[in-house]
């Protein structure tokens, strides 16, 4: 993502004139089954400012978070507010505490309107104890308007973008009159039209006197925002340090315990030979002004090759590995040859019996299947290598699921552990890990390291680059420039469902690559 050019917001005068921790949280600590995930963490949030927490997935940011808003009951240490001693038994606890939370995997009730989703729990009633729908829906609006986001309170929450979902979310906790802020990755899916109008919003909340609690991995965000920004790692608080004392590559190097120096990407040399021939893909959007999703797509993959798609939101980035993994919603027009011979595929297991492999951008909705844990989620695709006999074979799942839960460096007490009980970065490499055991001839990675820390990502980059040496092929779309500069072989910019730019990495600037997305 590039960088922006907004004011950093300053602290409220009249915060300024009352400094002091409004939250001091004290010798905190927290196990799980398995796994220590906090030890003894002490740290205090002053009043009015933004603080930043940082850390790799899996180093105790959002369970202490979970802890502050009530979501944990039972911990270690004492959570002190306004200078009391207090114990949430309930996140309702928290609210009345002045505390909300703002979850990464938004908590939306798809199905009910927007007024309803910021006054759940809450609705107001009139006389006669009648839903007072009209009162939730002015009050909605004028939240919502001073927002930034001009949506109807009356449609449903699940027919808006991530960005206005995350914006409800606020205005819920503006509804709560809550005086602390927690906010987890909250830019992590938003449009960088979307990220601008949530730091104006948070530059509001802040005059406002509003505490921010700020867990982010974009080291341009926390130093773009923060006032002060503390580590954790491992479950323990590695430093607090005042944004001006700090500079970004000193935070990272505090949040993975060494420099992401150590960490050598050796490149990958593609062959000459053609493994995956596209011509004249077209894909159409029926009712749709333009009336095509995709529009004349032709290029190349070699073997080895790592191609990175580019491009804004909308540009059609999904929808070209979903066709390309035979998952899109219709059939589309043109040729595809795999390995010189004819490829069509009308369904996600033809394309996987051809060695084609999707890590799809939407891990909650797509990726994990959450009533399993961590060994059964990555051994899904595979089954069929696990018999013996004609039955499943629970020694070879467990040897080839612990093999590449390692290999990926997965955080996590073990095979047996629930899905849903990682972190966001850890679920995305054990999907990752699932279609690796796969051994695909091409991987396609739609926004792979979405909600991954950067020593993770660092970390996946090499196992990238190192199956590719090997002679994988890999088509990788992301939002944040520099990660696709990292990584290809080759860029193909889109814009509007259409090639714009095609550039070697050595041509390639993040400048190019903007001024093509946004012909």
């Amino acid at each position: 993502m590039t960088n922006l050019s907004l004011p950093i917001p300053d602290p409220p005068k009249h915060a300024e004139a009352t400094r002091g921790d409004i939250v001091r949280l004290e010798s905190i600590g927290k196990s799980f089954p398995g796994v220590r995930a906090l030890s003894n963490v002490s740290l205090g949030i002053e009043l009015g400012e933004l603080h930043a927490i940082c850390g790799e997935n899996g180093a105790g940011k959002s369970t202490l978070m979970k802890i502050l808003s009530g979501v944990i009951r039972q911990y270690d240490g004492r959570l002190v507010i306004d200078g009391n001693p207090v114990e949430f038994k309930s996140t309702r606890d928290a609210e009345r505490a002045g505390i909300s939370i703002i979850h990464q995997e938004l908590n939306i009730v798809d199905k009910l309107s927007v007024a309803a989703n910021i006054f759940l729990g809450r609705e107001r009633r009139s006389l006669y104890c009648f839903l007072n729908e009209r009162s939730m829906d002015e009050v909605s609006k004028s939240l919502l308007r001073e927002l930034e986001c001009h949506v109807d309170p009356r449609v449903t929450a699940g027919s808006l973008r991530v960005g206005d979902q995350q914006l409800v979310e606020i205005a819920k906790a503006l509804s709560l009159d809550s005086r602390i802020l927690i906010m987890d990755e909250p830019t992590s899916a938003l449009t960088e039209g979307e990220v601008e109008r949530l730091y104006r919003v948070i530059a509001k909340l802040r005059q406002r006197g509003k505490t921010i609690l700020y867990i982010s991995h974009k080291m341009d965000e926390v130093f773009h925002l923060a006032d002060r920004i503390s580590v954790l790692r491992d479950g323990t608080l590695i430093k607090t340090l005042r944004r001006d004392e700090t500079n970004p590559a000193q935070i990272t190097e505090l949040m993975v315990g060494r420099a992401l120096n150590d960490i050598q990407l050796q490149e990958s040399k593609p062959s000459e030979e053609l493994v995956l021939k596209v011509r004249n893909l077209n894909l159409a959007w029926p009712g749709h002004a333009r009336g095509y999703r995709l529009k004349d797509i032709s290029f190349d993959l070699r073997r080895g090759e790592i191609l990175g798609i580019a491009g804004l939101m909308g540009a059609g980035r999904t929808e070209l590995l979903e066709c390309l993994f035979g998952a899109s919603a219709m059939r589309p027009s043109g040729t595809m040859e795999l390995f010189g011979k004819p490829y069509a595929p009308r369904h996600p297991k033809t394309a996987y019996e051809r060695g084609v492999a999707l890590v799809t951008e939407d891990r909650k909705r797509l990726g994990i299947f959450p009533a399993m844990n961590v060994g059964k989620n990555m051994a899904m695709s595979q089954l069929r290598a696990f018999r013996r006999m004609g039955f499943l074979s629970g020694a070879k799942e467990h040897d080839a699921c612990t093999a590449i839960a390692n290999n990926l460096q997965v955080k996590t007490p073990g095979l047996w552990a629930a899905i849903t009980g990682l972190s966001g970065g850890n679920q995305q490499k054990c999907i990752v890990g699932r279609w690796l055991l796969t051994n695909p001839k091409i991987l396609l990675l739609d926004d792979p390291t979405r909600g991954v820390d950067v020593g993770a990502k660092a970390e996946l980059y090499a196992i990238i680059k190192s199956l590719c040496r090997e002679g994988l092929s890999v088509i990788v779309t992301s939002s944040e420039l520099p990660e696709l500069l990292t990584l290809s072989d080759r860029i193909l910019v889109l814009s509007e469902g259409r090639i714009t730019a095609s550039m070697e990495r050595s041509e390639a600037t993040q400048a190019k690559i903007m001024a093509a997305a946004t012909l």
